[in-house]
């Protein structure tokens, strides 16, 4: 594997106007290894001084970046893929030193950050308008997409390369200039992105990374010259960033939580199913927001497929992720992984069947690593916190129903969709399913139905605040806004004022 391209100091620090800059506010928070528990570094967090001085960087560049003709700034993002492909397992690595996660599951979310970034590289297509000629007599009207300006991401913990590849593309090859907050749990990745988009020509100040906490999102929040927010999280903070950022006149985009549920019919192939589960349910120890967290079985398939689970989940390899053959690695924090284990007692203390218990997991050698077990629940019920509540850890709970009309009215209940999965051999359930269920992303016989990079991603009800996906033509969209034009010369006026609404004649 290749080392990063930046310095990797004690300290990590903004990236601001084409360079790395220290904090002004004094303020700094542990980043760990969650594999051994250890500090592995220290993050400066930014000051309001700092947020100041990223927005004004990234204001001054934008004129200019705004002027390029689509196809320069295509050659520059061509640029910046053909480094990210370079460079791929560094990144990789980065993320499993920091989040935790399997090393071959951070080579996965490092490809799918890329398929975005070859997308934007389609920057002159994608910002082509339409055009009417002869609307009326002598005139014609089209239409052109421009950028907005300064505009900023705030991402999660749980995918620190992909999600920023989700915004800052997009961003940047449709004229925006962009400022990148990254999760504190593990930055380092942004200050990589940062030095290869540099490498890659990306004029200074067009990327910006401003290290910090709540200081700094309330500072992008308020800033009168940020003109849109991208925000991906909690439900709660997704709320809090849509309305205020909608409050302060800003385009917003805050997806939030979700409870993603995977119906699993009595003619679903059963050992389809089960891999399905053991994987959506534990890859990544549960941490991602696509992760299934609830499996519905419908009729009989509970007795021939909770025994299975049981015995997959207890056999889950929990080690090191830089292991190869890593099933499973720890949770990024010791409070994310006191949060979950708590969450278990709640299911025990409600009546739900604890059947796999994966609280006080130790691996040989990393005892003080933040790992937790597999856990597996069953007969557990609607009224329960555990499945009312987004967990985001590696806990399944099963739920029974007896039919199919009662597995749809279960998940359409719930005050999340985001995901959804549904595992059938029958084509007419497979087609009421999708037609019927209400949540943004649907998989049959598909867990993890994470759209490509030229669809969107995005769910419904309190997944998302706002009114467009990310990615794909969506994010194209919520990155510009469009201009009507209608032109017409002399020769073609005629002569006296119009009083009457303008119509085509």
């Amino acid at each position: 594997m290749s080392t990063p391209a930046y310095s990797a100091s004690a300290d990590l620090t903004h990236y601001i106007n084409g360079r790395p800059q220290a904090a002004s506010s004094g303020r700094s928070q542990a980043v760990y290894n969650p594999t051994t528990g250890a500090v592995a570094r220290q993050l400066q967090l930014a000051s309001s001084e700092d947020v100041l001085s990223a927005v004004a960087a990234a204001k001054a560049a934008f004129p200019a970046w705004a002027d390029a003709p689509p196809l320069r700034r295509a050659r520059v993002m061509f640029k910046f893929l053909e480094l990210l492909n370079q460079h791929k397992d560094t990144l990789a690595a980065m993320i499993t030193a920091e989040h935790g996660k399997v090393f071959t599951d951070a080579q996965g979310e490092v490809a799918r950050g890329i398929d975005i970034v070859e997308f934007a590289c389609g920057a002159p297509q994608l910002l082509k308008g339409d055009f009417t000629e002869q609307v009326s007599t002598g005139m014609d009207n089209w239409t052109l997409r421009q950028p907005l300006g300064v505009v900023a991401g705030i991402t999660p913990f749980n995918f620190p390369f992909m999600v920023p590849m989700w915004m800052a593309p997009l961003a940047i090859v449709t004229g925006n200039t962009f400022i990148l907050k990254p999760s504190e749990r593990d930055p380092s990745p942004s200050l990589f992105i940062a030095e290869l988009f540099k490498q890659a020509g990306l004029p200074d100040g067009v990327f910006n990374v401003l290290q910090g906490d709540k200081l700094a999102v309330d500072g992008l929040l308020n800033h009168p010259d940020v003109k849109a927010i991208s925000f991906v999280g909690s439900t709660p903070i997704a709320q809090y960033i849509y309305e205020t950022g909608a409050r302060n006149g800003k385009r917003v985009q805050a997806l939030g939580g979700a409870k993603n549920h995977m119906v699993v019919m009595p003619d679903a192939d059963i050992e389809q199913a089960v891999d399905a589960l053991i994987g959506a349910a534990y890859g990544s120890a549960g941490e991602r927001c696509m992760a299934i967290s609830v499996a519905v079985l419908v009729g009989d398939v509970a007795d021939k497929i909770v025994p299975k689970l049981a015995e997959r989940a207890r056999a889950l390899k929990i080690k090191n992720g830089m292991e190869l053959d890593a099933e499973m690695g720890p949770i990024v924090t010791r409070e994310a992984r006191d949060r979950i284990e708590n969450y278990i007692g709640i299911g025990v203390e409600e009546g739900a069947k604890l059947v796999v218990d994966g609280r006080g997991h130790k691996v040989a050698g990393l005892e003080h690593g933040f790992f937790t077990g597999g856990t597996l629940f069953d007969e557990v019920k609607p009224s329960m916190r555990i499945y009312k509540e987004e967990i985001f850890g590696p806990v399944l709970a099963c739920v029974r129903v007896p039919d199919f009309a009662q597995a749809v009215e279960l998940v359409n209940a719930h005050e999340y969709g985001n995901g959804v999965a549904c595992f059938t051999s029958d084509g007419n359930v497979a087609r009421e399913f999708a037609r019927r269920i209400q949540v943004g992303m649907v998989g049959i016989n598909v867990p993890i139905p994470v759209p490509m990079a030229w669809q969107g991603f995005g769910g419904w009800k309190k997944s998302l605040f706002g009114d467009m996906h990310a990615y794909g033509e969506e994010g194209v969209r919520f990155y510009t806004k469009q201009k009507s034009i209608m032109q017409r010369w002399p020769a073609s006026i005629g002569k006296g004022a119009e009083f009457v609404m303008p119509t085509s004649k």
